[in-house]
């Protein structure tokens, strides 16, 4: 089917009215809020709340950026309601006739006018395809895409009445933020991507028996328009229901955590919002559904990720550095590793006493994020969506089967993927290469002895030092060397005043020329000074 384009255009000739009208609106709000002195995280949720849907979506996205919004804000920004207004059911006709380039009645045999549930950028009603199968549409709001631009842009000039200091803008910088926004927002109103979504994730967990996926209507979905198979079944957080039915939630949860973390570990694309509402169970599987928020790891994302994981178990800060670091963009400069070392270490430090097996892996997961963002250190994309998910994962678990433990499923399941991906060849190859090139360095080691001492006796020789010192030491260097320039200037003083005395100059006082009396009195009150400090001065912690 071809879409058409003229879905959502907003009037040209009113939009300067509006933008003015809009920003005025917004100013308001922010003015009312008193965000000119500061914004909590209470006070954005609030804010994004009386701003309307459109803002209401924009803070859902933001909650999950917790490489750039502090924790606090995420968690108060996850809190936020996304069921809004329905719009009007002839509103939700006229999108799917417009973008199908047709009738919607020669698609759809009946639809319900009462929607299964209505959010900022689409709503979701039953209906029955005039072939007779009972499906779910997915139909995007009408102008939302212009809607959400046109704030953004109003949003840039808004966050110019924030104050640079205290509340959000001296933690993160908004201008980012808002761009980010509207990248991943315009990713999520196209329903042509989470189709997609719904394709790749079906292919990857097609052989897993206990997951089911709903059953995608390609050519039925556009980018404003998307059909799928109706689930019914039981919510999997419906406890009494469930075992009624002779369903055991142990055995849900656990399944639940392997399919989890075998999406993350093995296929590196995982669903990133698997809170209740988007997990189903019927006919003895657990129904993943809403594809439109996913998050995708590369190969190296993955490894590196394990490495980390292993690190944090031998409680070894330096292999989780390493770790960090390479998983890390840079593009904000060049972090402080003596810095972000002891951020680490003190993490680890506070898990000390607890089995790795014991650890809330989604608040430790958080905590390291919080380490990154204090450092300065982008993660990329995909961890940011990984935290949001464990955070949901949890939450499923604490609702169902309290007592599982997450954190030894997920380090079964890690051990059997490293046995099942095991390529025998491949790992000799590698290694082998990599014995070849120690041995081959080891070879070189006594050309290049000789070399640098030849270097050495002809004097060509460099070495170049950084030196890290830590505060104390530093204050104690510095302070030194103050208190050495210090002592040669009254050592001078003494010097230049005993040479004056030798002299007949006049006037004098105490019989001592007064050139040299003067220097002499300088040079007394730096050493009473320099007594003084000493004894009040100590180092800054």
């Amino acid at each position: 089917m071809t879409e058409s384009r003229g879905i959502g255009q907003e009037n040209k000739r009113d939009g300067k009215g509006e933008s003015t009208s809009r920003l005025k609106e917004i100013t308001e709000i922010l003015r009312r809020n008193k965000v000119l002195r500061g914004v909590t995280p209470q006070k954005l949720r609030v804010v994004l709340e009386e701003l309307g849907p459109t803002y209401i979506k924009l803070g859902q996205i933001m909650s999950l950026h917790s490489d750039i919004l502090p924790k606090e804000y995420c968690e108060e920004l996850m809190k936020l309601n996304s069921e809004v207004t329905p719009m009007p059911f002839s509103d939700v006709l006229s999108v799917i006739s417009e973008s199908y380039g047709d009738d919607w009645s020669t698609t759809f045999s009946y639809i319900e006018e009462t929607t299964l549930g209505s959010a900022s950028v689409a709503q979701v009603h039953r209906a029955r395809l005039v072939s007779g199968e009972e499906v779910i549409v997915k139909v995007q709001r009408k102008g939302i895409r212009e809607l959400m631009a046109r704030d953004i842009r109003l949003l840039h000039k808004a966050v110019r009445l924030i104050p640079p200091v205290g509340g959000l803008k001296n933690v993160v910088d908004l201008d980012q933020i808002l761009d980010e926004l509207w990248k991943v927002a315009q990713e999520e109103m196209d329903f042509l991507q989470e189709a997609d979504n719904m394709e790749e994730f079906a292919r990857n967990n097609r052989n897993v028996a206990f997951v089911g996926v709903p059953r995608l209507y390609r050519q039925y979905t556009t980018s404003h328009v998307l059909v799928m198979e109706y689930i019914d079944g039981y919510s999997i957080v419906d406890k009494k229901t469930l075992e009624e039915h002779g369903y055991d939630l142990n055995e849900i949860g656990e399944k639940l955590v392997d399919n989890f973390i075998k999406q993350v570990i093995e296929d590196g694309f995982f669903h990133a919002d698997p809170h209740p509402g988007n997990l189903r169970i019927r006919g003895g599987k657990i129904v993943w559904i809403d594809m439109g928020m996913m998050g995708r790891l590369t190969d190296k994302d993955r490894r590196l990720l394990e490495e980390a994981v292993q690190g944090i178990a031998d409680r070894d800060v330096a292999r989780v550095e390493n770790a960090v670091l390479s998983l890390a963009d840079f593009r904000k400069g060049k972090p402080d590793r003596e810095q972000l070392y002891q951020d680490l270490r003190e993490i680890l430090q506070r898990y000390s006493e607890t089995d790795i097996l014991g650890i809330d892996i989604a608040e430790f997961f958080m905590d390291v994020m919080d380490a990154m963002k204090k450092n300065k250190i982008t993660m990329p994309h995909g961890l940011t969506m990984l935290a949001r998910g464990l955070t949901h994962m949890e939450g499923v678990l604490a609702e169902i089967c309290p007592d599982i433990n997450m954190e030894e499923i997920a380090e079964k399941r890690m051990a059997e993927s490293r046995i099942e991906h095991l390529d025998l060849k491949n790992t000799l190859l590698h290694g082998g290469k990599d014995f070849y090139k120690a041995a081959s360095a080891s070879a070189r080691i006594p050309s290049l002895v000789s070399q640098i001492m030849q270097e050495y006796l002809n004097g060509q020789s460099r070495v170049n030092l950084e030196l890290k010192t830590s505060k104390d030491l530093a204050w104690l260097l510095r302070k030194l060397v103050q208190n050495l320039v210090i002592g040669m200037w009254v050592m001078a003083l003494l010097i230049s005043s005993s040479i004056i005395c030798t002299t007949d100059m006049t006037p004098k006082i105490f019989r001592i020329p007064w050139l040299g009396f003067l220097g002499y009195a300088a040079a007394g009150a730096i050493v009473c000074f320099l007594v003084v400090r000493h004894f009040l001065t100590r180092p800054k912690k």
